[in-house]
């Protein structure tokens, strides 16, 4: 069993959305659910995973300049502000402060439901601490 977090934080790192895919999906299904819910930002910062055309498209439609860096597979290289890219390390150190939860380290549950219950009561003390 296996299963991805896919997540948006505000700029100090503390998550706001969650969404749960299977292990073996593409980051894309993960990073359209989630893209009707995304807040008011200037910016979005992302990991490769993410790179894809229509979804830098569709976050500039929302107003939000996306700071992904390309794949390496893609033929053409993107631009993105490095620098500001290097401020994603606050996106992984709220996922590190949801594994400080020995329940959502070690995926106690096999129910999806219930682990995702878990995740989110996390991410609320998280998001208030």
């Amino acid at each position: 069993m296996n299963t991805k977090l896919h997540a948006v934080t505000d700029a100090n790192g503390r998550p706001i959305k969650l969404f749960m895919t299977a292990g073996q999906v593409s980051d894309y299904t993960g990073a359209a659910a989630l893209l009707s819910s995304l807040p008011e930002a200037e910016w979005l910062l992302a990991d490769r995973g993410y790179d894809a055309d229509w979804y830098r498209e569709a976050l500039q439609d929302k107003g939000i300049k996306p700071c992904i860096p390309g794949r390496k597979s893609r033929g053409k290289p993107v631009k993105y502000d490095k620098r500001r890219y290097k401020r994603r390390n606050r996106i992984e150190i709220m996922f590190g402060k949801l594994k400080d939860w020995r329940r959502v380290a070690t995926r106690y549950d096999r129910c999806p439901k219930v682990f995702l219950s878990a995740v989110a009561l996390a991410a609320t003390v998280i998001f208030w601490l």
